[in-house]
């Protein structure tokens, strides 16, 4: 059940009405939970939180975003890790690969039900990446020669990603509806859940290699590209519809590393306008996602870089907030907020009535737990710009957007996923 709560767009220092101003959160919140023996009717699949001042509320969420949700990607077991080993040195064929793949699968869906959460992803099991193995699967897409080089930061220094770089050397079109059996064997083991299914933005495609991945011979005209790029992924959208997805989600960490003035330089030095590619980077997204049928959930989710707990880019989402709030045309905005990289939560003001705000309060990138009372401290800040009812809690980004997984162990990414969900339930009831 969505919240429709009548909300204008707040200016910069505007003064929200009383009605649309932030509830405080308490400290260990004592919801009143709402069955259908001994409550009015109207009141079933709600929650009353008791406040010291008043009784507020709170509305639960049966449909994509949750208010307890996670990203996708989950670290890997030590046995698929030596499993993708051993097949990339021929130890073991395909069909074995998959079979150990689909137990881990099996294992860690059942994992994700036994915390808590209303959502089951596969944890991007039989990915190398969190991107690039859709991205190759997309016809007119290949291999180029040569590796693309991305630069990341830590506490320690610096690290570089390099992947085998892209070229688009035919039209760009769907031959197969990718990730169909990887998708069809999440909903055979999901008991309790709703299968999520993450994919890459369609923009990851430009971001990553620009201009000089496109063969001009092929492209010409770069509208033509954008075109054919959004009818791909559009077929796809469809696709996975029609096998029963309801819940998607576009990861897309363009739009938020364009907040970073120096990945806009980058940009500006291939060429491009960079003042000016969000725009271009939204109106993609929504090409995408226009014909999306009834029931089927999409949100993005946007990071500034997520390897080996290192990241790519850094500032708030003030450079493109009003027009990818207010412009996006999807149901949810997974953001990131575990540090000071995200900037603050003032850019939130933009958020329309009916979209969903999950915030990434938790960090994937360390194994030290969260403070409870902070991270509520931090939703009642949230609470200032957008409603509270608009907004859901989630781990900042996934905890292993590579195969090589960030710097933690399993078991704190557990009480991790845990922390969320028993966080959210004192908080929204």
């Amino acid at each position: 059940m969505r919240p429709n709560l009548p909300r204008g767009r707040s200016r910069p220092g505007a003064r929200r009405p009383e009605s649309h101003r932030h509830r405080r959160i308490p400290g260990p919140a004592r919801p009143l939970c709402l069955g259908p023996a001994g409550a009015p009717s109207h009141l079933v699949g709600q929650a009353l939180t008791r406040r010291a001042d008043r009784t507020t509320m709170i509305v639960m969420r049966s449909t994509p975003p949750f208010r307890a949700d996670h990203v996708g990607s989950l670290l890997r077991p030590p046995q698929l890790l030596a499993a993708r080993d051993d097949f990339a040195s021929g130890r073991i064929d395909a069909a074995r690969l998959r079979a150990i793949e689909d137990e881990a699968i099996a294992d860690v869906v059942a994992m994700q039900e036994e915390i808590g959460l209303q959502s089951a992803t596969d944890g991007e099991f039989r990915r190398a990446t969190w991107h690039m193995d859709f991205i190759y699967q997309l016809g007119g897409i290949s291999k180029a020669p040569g590796h693309l080089a991305v630069q990341f930061r830590n506490a320690s220094g610096t690290i570089e990603w390099t992947p085998a770089a892209i070229h688009v050397d035919s039209k760009l079109r769907l031959e197969r509806t990718i990730f169909e059996e990887d998708f069809r064997y999440l909903q055979s083991v999901v008991k309790e859940s709703t299968p999520k299914l993450t994919i890459p933005s369609p923009n990851m495609v430009h971001y990553r290699g620009g201009p000089a991945s496109i063969d001009p011979a092929v492209y010409p005209d770069i509208d033509e590209f954008w075109s054919d790029l959004a009818a791909a992924y559009a077929e796809e959208v469809r696709r996975l519809a029609a096998l029963g997805c309801t819940y998607l989600q576009l990861d897309d960490t363009s739009l938020a590393y364009l907040n970073d003035p120096a990945q806009r330089a980058m940009i500006a030095g291939r060429g491009e306008d960079a003042d000016h590619m969000h725009l271009r980077y939204i109106k993609q997204v929504n090409a995408a996602i226009a014909g999306r049928p009834d029931g089927l959930a999409v949100t993005t989710h946007l990071c500034r870089g997520n390897f080996r707990s290192s990241w790519a880019a850094e500032g708030g989402y003030d450079f493109v907030a009003e027009a990818l709030f207010g412009e996006l045309a999807v149901d949810g905005f997974f953001l990131e907020y575990d540090d000071e990289r995200s900037g603050t939560f003032a850019p939130l003001r933009f958020v329309p009535p009916g979209k969903m705000v999950v915030l990434g309060l938790v960090t994937t990138k360390r194994g030290e737990l969260e403070s409870k009372d902070v991270l509520k401290r931090r939703i009642d800040e949230a609470a200032k710009y957008v409603p509270l009812d608009q907004l859901c809690l989630s781990p900042q980004c996934g905890f292993s957007s590579t195969v090589e997984g960030n710097v933690l162990t399993m078991d704190e990414e557990v009480a991790k996923l845990r922390l969320v969900v028993e966080t959210a339930a004192e908080v929204w009831g």
